[in-house]
């Protein structure tokens, strides 16, 4: 599995979930003890809390219980919380009644493997919001951003060992025995627009020092992609990233990312 920083994931889901009608099938409402599992930073948890009509306790609501392998992404995250892998959760049988994951299937080897647990541990339904990374797109003041960004894109989901364009998890669902399955998507839409903001001036400059790519340079070489044409990618995109910083500096850079992600529910 994928491992992420706090700043990643901090950034990667801030702003999601203005709009929450997309998550209208979790009836979040209705719920006693839920399970938010690959937790992370807690963005989803705090989504989850605020719609379970709770906060932190079983108090005036359902109770939301953040679970995540990483120490230290999951203790910045208000309790109640548990240190946990994903297919194998440290939950009996039957001690909740949703289980819900964000952008969790997408970065495992054996989704399967998961989704079983989900169910084992699940007394009503099962949510899966995950993004289909191959529909992302990108609109930019700078001509090459996009092109670029889709050239490397596809280059990443050649060589991934895991499905970043998952999407809809329906067959999944159906194969893990759960009935009723309901799929709704979500566009998670990011901008960049003046004032900048510390993360995107960081983003800028890893685009232009070719830092941000050069972390997914062994699976864009597993897709067969030659080292030449790695070299050759990374530097259009460190000159594509000295652009955004030049047009920055003049207060005219904007971007706008759309990230579809598709929220699964399936019933036990």
């Amino acid at each position: 599995m994928r491992r992420f920083s706090e700043e990643y994931l901090t950034a990667t889901r801030r702003g999601m979930w203005a709009d929450r009608d997309a998550l209208a099938d979790l009836a979040l409402s209705t719920r006693e003890r839920v399970l938010d599992v690959g937790a992370g930073t807690g963005e989803l948890t705090r989504v989850l809390r605020a719609e379970a009509g709770g906060d932190q306790s079983t108090t005036g609501g359902g109770q939301v219980v953040a679970v995540d392998a990483d120490p230290a992404l999951v203790g910045a995250v208000p309790p109640p919380r548990l240190l946990g892998d994903a297919t194998q959760l440290p939950v009996a049988d039957d001690a909740v009644d949703l289980v819900v994951c964000q952008a969790l299937l997408v970065n495992l080897g054996d989704p399967a493997t998961a989704l079983a647990e989900f169910v084992r541990v699940s007394t009503d339904r099962v949510a899966a919001i995950e993004p289909d990374n191959s529909a992302v797109t990108v609109e930019s003041t700078v001509d090459s951003e996009e092109p670029l960004a889709q050239r490397a894109r596809g280059m990443y989901l050649q060589g991934s060992a895991v499905d970043p364009a998952l999407g809809s998890s329906r067959g999944l669902f159906e194969q893990a025995g759960l009935s009723g399955v309901s799929v709704r998507r979500y566009d998670h839409v990011r901008t960049v627009e003046p004032p900048y903001s510390g993360q995107a001036l960081e983003s800028a400059r890893r685009k232009a020092s070719g830092a941000g790519l050069a972390t997914d340079r062994d699976t864009m070489l597993a897709a067969g992609v030659t080292a030449e044409a790695f070299d050759r990618l990374r530097g259009e995109w460190r000159a594509m990233g000295r652009q955004v910083i030049e047009q920055m500096r003049a207060g005219e850079y904007r971007r706008r990312e759309t990230v579809p992600f598709f929220v699964t529910v399936g019933q036990l």
